[in-house]
């Protein structure tokens, strides 16, 4: 763990090599997984056969051994504890109604030339879903995917999960019952990527790349870009989080540590106006990390990764964070909404005392697939409109020609294509 103080000669250096830090996988990645792309597209479901039994342990053999049946993902459902159906089914409520308000609407209007303009959304047709299943199973993602995907109307939902030993994970199978998945494929990492992408004898193609998972899948993801869509570049989890001293140090220490238990790394950062106070986080986070499961996982993350920076005010947290364009911003202060109005790139932002960012992940209703590694500067979290597009529409009447056409004659002529410019003139004469 780090310790920065803003007010040292040093610290810009320090925070600058902080913002600039790369904690994605290096290079070898990028060549194995063009290797698994090409395999898989050049040789389909037997080279899809030879990496599942070399990465997860995993014979396909049997149909039963490639897709999950849906009556298995429905028995998983009938299965589940009252009360976990109940959280599973109040997270899918929540999710659902935040991004059935995300649906855009079409337009149709006429300008003041005469000319019909506007814009239809359509879904696409397909979506594949990565859902992880190595360090830990996430039917949570199931659910961040597959629902905004429903909203939209796509029509066709695949899920992709690896099954470590011939294993899938049963709150994944209950989670898929649930919001009405079609699909669920015992594959995983980068070549069930490229299966969603190129399509196999055995499973059909799709449009649209959705969800999280570890180097290998964000490569997989980024390489076939142009081929599929995709919602972003994943990297390693991080967390922000901006507080003050009235807080109880361990619900901090909990906020560090619940991204840092994702991977070794992940990345969990305080920024504080007490040092006394940032030593007692530093203090409940050792002790609370000792006695997690992932301890193992949080202590590397922390270790490798955790920062905290002493600032003089609060306000000075907030063009740190601005640099920093975090996953998840925390705002554990009084007046959280004054810090807020100035945050400008996070992937999403948690205000007050009371809520931890793992609400979000859960139960709160916003997605929680969010750009990572500062592309929150430029990218946004997953929502119905990654499972949509926007198609544009001209209806331009004689009388409306004749009002543009001449200005377009003159920019197509300027342009030195006089086949556009033909298209038009011949038409106004």
């Amino acid at each position: 763990m780090k310790m920065l103080k803003a007010n040292d000669p040093g610290f810009e250096t320090a925070f600058r090599k902080i913002v600039n830090d790369r904690r994605e996988e290096d290079s070898n990645v990028t060549k194995g997984v063009a290797a698994i792309l090409s395999e898989v597209r050049g040789r389909g479901d037997d080279a899809l056969v030879e990496y599942t039994a070399r990465f997860d342990n995993h014979n396909l053999g049997i149909d039963e051994d490639w897709r999950v049946p849906a009556a298995q993902c429905a028995a998983a459902y009938d299965a589940l504890e009252p009360a976990l159906r109940d959280a599973l089914n109040l997270a899918a409520d929540r999710i659902r109604a935040y991004h059935t308000a995300q649906l855009p609407e079409d337009r149709d209007y006429t300008d003041a030339a005469g000319v019909r303009l506007g814009a239809r959304w359509n879904p696409v047709d397909a979506a594949g879903l990565y859902v992880p299943g190595g360090r830990a199973a996430y039917p949570s993602s199931l659910l961040m995917n597959a629902l905004p995907a429903k909203v939209a109307g796509v029509k066709r939902l695949v899920v992709m999960t690896p099954a470590p030993k011939g294993v899938t994970n049963p709150l994944v199978l209950a989670a898929a019952h649930l919001v009405g998945v079609d699909e669920v494929w015992r594959i995983g990492g980068a070549q069930a990527v490229a299966a969603l992408a190129y399509g196999t004898k055995r499973i059909a193609p799709v449009d649209v790349i959705t969800g999280p998972g570890n180097a290998w899948v964000a490569e997989a993801k980024r390489q076939l870009f142009g081929v599929v869509g995709i919602d972003m570049v994943a990297g390693p989890s991080e967390i922000l989080v901006i507080a003050d001293k009235k807080n109880n140090p361990d619900w901090i220490a909990a906020d560090l540590l619940s991204q840092a238990e994702h991977d070794p790394n992940a990345q969990s950062i305080l920024i504080t106006d007490d040092e006394k106070f940032a030593w007692q986080v530093e203090d409940r986070v050792d002790v609370q990390c000792s006695m997690l499961a992932t301890r193992k996982v949080a202590k590397a993350s922390w270790d490798a990764h955790g920062v905290m920076i002493i600032v003089e005010r609060l306000e000075d947290a907030v063009p740190l964070a601005n640099r920093l364009a975090a996953e998840h911003i925390e705002l554990a202060v009084d007046d959280p909404e004054a810090l807020f109005a100035g945050i400008r790139h996070a992937g999403s932002v948690f205000l007050g005392r009371h809520t931890p960012e793992a609400v979000g992940d859960y139960i709160a209703g916003p997605n929680h697939v969010l750009p990572t590694g500062r592309r929150a500067r430029f990218a946004s979290g997953l929502s119905v409109l990654d499972f949509m597009k926007r198609t544009s529409f001209i209806c331009a009447s004689e009388v409306a020609l004749a009002a543009i056409g001449p200005a377009g004659i003159a920019l197509a002529k300027a342009e030195g294509l006089p086949a556009h410019a033909q298209s038009i003139e011949m038409r106004l004469k």
